[in-house]
């Protein structure tokens, strides 16, 4: 009130006049309004005609609301609704939610914005390690151009691993870029798609995994590598990667049989002659002068091992009389491949598939790739095991559910209990699917998915929607306690409880706001919480302010009011006590 004193007195303005006018004008129209829908909504005919007048809310000397009464203002409305309709509307507001699920689409969790991703690169088997360098300077070369990239460390190689690199990615704050860390992972992977001879996999979510078990390890392979040529075929799949890699180029020394027998060499034997060539042996040890004991290691000049065809003419044994026996006269050398890793799983050999997505929510690819693989046919000994985050979002989906579930049983309990009724709690229950249109509705406009986060909202929204079909059966109740009818108590508790219903859900909404903004780095987790929250929120208030006293009216009978009830006035209204139990709180 001081304020408004500060500024009217200067200025000449009544505003504080102005202000208590427009409040009074806001909540009695908005208050006339949902009388007005209501009114039309409980209508019995197919058409109703009102002539209105203005209802404003009577409050004692304590200023605790304990009625309606008439006002001199009144208006001229024609509605036309059936509660059939109502109702109708609300079912098809839960059907068009149904139908919204595929457009939103749904993976286990949103993708965040940490600033820093990776670029997996890999050469194929055999590549040298100056070869290696060399495609991942081109590859450095194209990612530092990139205005978005802060620092690029590089590692090439490692044990076995020559035909490896890895690049990882730092990124600019995310104020100072205009592209997403998934965006700036989609403008790499397109700019390095013109190398040759290369397979890179940008970022580290890898959700799609399928596993093939079998027991040979030829027919996995062949399997695996099909398998990864479907799977390509499905759009949004990227970054394909078999774990069947050709294996590390060797040579197998055979021994013939003949030498077996005549010379009586053995494998063992023979092999380490040929490593005493090429690794060397210790033959002795050197002191040197400052007491060090050094392995003296005797081995062929590098000259003499480089290729194989020089290992051929190699003495592996030797006669009876001394002749040196040369290694192509007593074995056969053959060109093989072995493999780096042998990967087992449940007593089976195991090869795998991994692959990103793109442009595609995660859960919606995921679908596709258990269609293909519940459409190929395995030969009888292998089969597929599905892992990754289409695993992780059955599993947390399908408890999200049940979860849901309990709180639809643990509500109606509750309600029950309190309202000593068992068809009341229907009319408040019907609040819960009026929510599932706002929530599809908000994902769709915000760009989220359904994911673990926006099915913990759901969870939420179950206890939250609630409350305000609470407010409406409860005054509801309350009236016809004190003599109302059944559609006189439904338009007062639609009246009356506006004002708390709009207060409370505008808190919430507002509370969830910043959440569902995800201003902060990594918000996005968490975001699409926040925003099926809010959306849930906004259109169950609007919906429930009428289904649920349609609802309520077909499920409550109407009785005859007692004998001690206040005459109705001529309104139509009710007039509540004032000391109804509702008002004092």
């Amino acid at each position: 009130a001081m304020a408004w004193q500060v500024f009217s007195k200067p200025l000449g303005f009544p505003f504080r006049d102005v202000y208590d006018r427009y409040k009074r004008g806001l909540v009695h129209g908005g208050a006339a309004l949902i009388g007005r829908l209501l009114e039309a909504c409980l209508a019995r005919g197919i058409e109703l005609r009102l002539q209105t007048r203005g209802r404003e809310l009577m409050r004692d000397d304590a200023g605790r609301v304990n009625g309606l009464r008439a006002t001199d203002e009144s208006g001229a409305v024609e509605l036309t609704a059936q509660r059939g309709v109502v109702l109708a509307v609300g079912a098809l507001s839960f059907v068009v939610a149904l139908g919204l699920t595929p457009v939103v689409g749904s993976e286990f969790v949103p993708q965040t914005d940490e600033g820093f991703t990776r670029l997996a690169l890999r050469m194929p088997v055999g590549s040298s390690l100056d070869r290696t360098d060399a495609k991942v300077r081109q590859i450095e070369a194209i990612v530092r151009e990139m205005p978005e990239v802060r620092i690029v460390s590089t590692w090439v190689g490692g044990a076995g691993q020559r035909n490896q690199a890895w690049l990882n990615i730092a990124l600019v704050e995310r104020r100072e870029r205009t592209r997403s860390q998934k965006q700036l992972e989609d403008a790499i992977r397109a700019a390095i798609a013109g190398i040759p001879g290369v397979e890179v996999s940008v970022g580290f979510n890898r959700p799609i995994y399928v596993a093939l078990l079998g027991p040979d390890a030829q027919e996995l392979a062949r399997l695996t590598n099909e398998f990864a040529d479907r799977l390509r075929a499905i759009p949004g799949v990227v970054d394909v990667e078999s774990s069947v890699q050709p294996g590390v180029p060797a040579y197998a020394v055979r021994l013939k049989p003949g030498a077996v027998r005549e010379l009586g060499l053995t494998a063992p034997q023979v092999a380490s002659s040929l490593r005493a060539y090429v690794n060397g042996e210790a033959a002795t040890t050197w002191t040197t002068p400052d007491g060090e004991q050094v392995d003296v290691v005797l081995r062929l000049p590098e000259d003499a091992r480089q290729r194989v065809d020089q290992l051929r003419t190699l003495p592996v044994a030797y006669a009876a009389d001394g002749t040196p026996v040369a290694l192509d006269s007593v074995a056969v050398l053959e060109p093989v491949f072995n493999p780096q890793v042998v990967r087992r799983q449940d007593l089976q050999r195991r090869e795998a598939v991994f692959a990103g997505v793109e442009g595609r929510p995660a859960g919606d690819v995921g679908n596709e790739v258990q269609a293909l693989v519940e459409a190929t046919t395995l030969p009888p000994g292998y089969s597929f095991d599905v892992g990754g985050a289409t695993r992780d979002q059955q599993e947390a989906f399908a408890a999200m559910v049940s979860a849901m579930a309990l709180a639809v049983i643990f509500i109606y309990i509750v309600l029950a209990s309190q309202f000593g009724s068992f068809v009341q709690p229907i009319a408040i229950m019907a609040s819960l699917p009026l929510a599932l249109i706002g929530v599809m509705l908000a994902l769709l406009l915000w760009n989220s998915t359904l994911n673990v986060f926006s099915m913990i909202g759901l969870v939420m929204l179950m206890g939250l929607v609630t409350k305000n079909a609470i407010l409406l059966v409860d005054f509801a109740n309350q009236a016809r306690r004190a003599g109302a009818g059944v559609e006189d108590a439904l338009l007062q508790a639609g009246q009356i409880r506006m004002r708390p219903i709009i207060m409370t859900t505008a808190a919430m909404v507002f509370g969830m706001l910043p959440l569902a903004l995800a201003l902060n780095d990594g918000g996005e987790i968490q975001a699409p919480m926040g925003r099926a929250i809010i959306g849930g929120l906004l259109t169950s208030t609007l919906l429930t302010l009428v289904v649920v006293p349609v609802l309520y009216s077909y499920l409550v009978r109407e009785r005859r009011p007692a004998a001690a009830a206040v005459a109705l006035p001529a309104s139509g209204g009710a007039v509540l006590p004032a000391t109804m139990p509702a008002d004092r709180d």
